[in-house]
């Protein structure tokens, strides 16, 4: 058990896990008042983005060198890492509903979130831990400013914002799921 505590101080995780639980609450306070029509995916969509950027922190150690060379399969640790972070971040936006104000459905909530990670991870394989934000952040970005989706090259542009049964999203955040964990843990994060 002591070297899973390690792994977490070393990832940053409890620092990670404030981040999104005060993103969170600080989104949803601002989406009580008023500010979004019900229906609107957008609080959800900033809820769960803002939880990605902030678990892709840890998504590198303070020693890459130290990683690469310890004798543990990192595959599989890294693998887990990515999914019970989209868990962790998918059950906070889960639980502010349950409070009373229904931002989105589960099923919404639950592409997102293993779409948003698979981006931070695929973000961490390919710019390191310490940029792995930059990716997510772009999509939504984009996601955002981009005129509603007319085609099947705009919905999967504009993924993160379709209700929850429109396929080209689905397959859109599942395969950058699959993509950004497998990307991820098979070459960890770059240095």
């Amino acid at each position: 058990m002591r070297w899973l505590v390690l792994y977490a101080r070393s990832r940053q995780v409890p620092a990670s896990l404030a981040a999104v639980v005060v993103s969170a609450a600080a989104v949803w306070g601002l989406a009580r008042d008023g500010g979004a029509g019900q229906g609107d995916p957008r609080p959800s969509v900033l809820v769960l983005a803002a939880g990605a950027m902030a678990v892709s922190i840890g998504l590198s150690g303070q020693d890459l060198a130290l990683d690469r060379t310890a004798a543990i399969a990192w595959a599989p640790r890294r693998a887990a890492h990515v999914l019970l972070a989209a868990a962790f971040v998918c059950a906070v936006l889960l639980t502010l509903q349950a409070l009373g104000h229904d931002l989105a459905t589960t099923a919404f909530v639950a592409r997102d979130s293993a779409g948003l990670a698979g981006l931070a991870a695929l973000g961490a394989a390919l710019s390191g831990g310490r940029y792995a934000w930059a990716l997510p952040f772009g999509w939504l970005s984009f996601a955002f400013l981009a005129p509603p989706p007319a085609g099947v090259p705009a919905q999967v542009a504009a993924w993160m914002l379709l209700p929850a049964g429109t396929a080209a999203a689905t397959w859109t955040a599942g395969g950058l799921a699959i993509v950004g964990v497998t990307a991820y843990a098979v070459a960890g994060p770059r240095r």
